[in-house]
């Protein structure tokens, strides 16, 4: 029964979650500033309602981006120092992947283009092909891109997933 913790801080949104064998505890808000001084409180929140003890866990699963410089400096700083005081390994996750994953959990996308904001008028994106394995692997040469949102195509066929939607359209 694996026993994990996981969270990501590299957008707006701030997103803890326990997951204790089938028990899954999680916590959804706001980010971005408020995330520093939120996330240890909430994670010492959902650990002590799963009942475990950091020691206890398989590891600490952390959002590394792309994102904000600020919340990924967060989430690397929290899951290193709680790794290494629990002595539990770390598992970094690809914040797009995690997006497009959301996306073919929750609508059975099975092509998927992640496009988060990246600011600046930029967004970060990558194409993911499920079929092509579990993971989905990146589809293309074209793996992580940083661009204008004008300049981001779509094939055909691809859902799209990340909260670029929300800045520009």
């Amino acid at each position: 029964m694996p026993r994990l913790l996981a969270f990501d801080t590299s957008t707006e949104h701030l997103s803890v979650a326990v997951l204790h064998g089938e028990r899954l505890l999680a916590h959804n808000g706001v980010g971005g500033a408020q995330a520093s001084t939120t996330l240890l409180p909430l994670i010492q929140q959902l650990l002590g309602e799963a009942g475990l003890a950091l020691a206890d866990l398989d590891a600490i699963v952390f959002g590394r981006g792309p994102g904000s410089f600020t919340g990924l400096r967060t989430a690397c700083s929290v899951a290193q120092g709680l790794a290494f005081g629990a002595g539990v390994p770390l598992l970094p996750v690809d914040t797009l992947l995690a997006v497009a994953e959301e996306a073919r959990h929750a609508f059975g996308a099975r092509q998927v283009v992640a496009v988060l904001d990246a600011r600046m008028d930029q967004v970060y994106a990558a194409r993911y092909d499920f079929a092509a394995g579990p993971l989905g692997g990146l589809a293309g040469e074209d793996e992580l891109l940083l661009l204008s949102p004008e300049a981001l195509e779509v094939p055909a066929g691809h859902a799209l997933a990340g909260n670029a939607f929300a800045a520009y359209g």
